[in-house]
């Protein structure tokens, strides 16, 4: 990929939900929910203080995250789906 985020914002790739239920319905399109879990891309080089120092971000690249539902904003890059959120979107890192 060849985007870099810029202060504290970073690059997620959502991952797809399961297309059929426990029970083995496959549910379509229309009644899936928006994904909130993602694969962080790329990060930026994090927000700059007061003092003019960057206080790096608490994620990096590769780490699994959950992120706000409407939060970001989508893009389609190189044939991809994904979000370029701010670190104030991200929720949590699954360990």
């Amino acid at each position: 990929m060849k985007l870099k985020p810029l202060g504290d914002r970073l690059i997620v790739k959502p991952v797809e939900e399961e297309e059929t239920t426990a029970s083995g319905l496959v549910l379509p399109e229309t009644a899936k929910e928006k994904p909130q879990k993602g694969t962080v891309l790329a990060v930026g080089d994090g927000a700059v203080a007061d003092d003019g120092t960057r206080r790096p971000l608490d994620v990096s690249e590769g780490d699994e995250v959950l992120y706000s539902k409407y939060g970001g904003t989508e893009l389609t890059v190189e044939g991809d789906e994904v979000l370029v959120l701010r670190e104030s979107d991200i929720l949590a890192k699954v360990q």
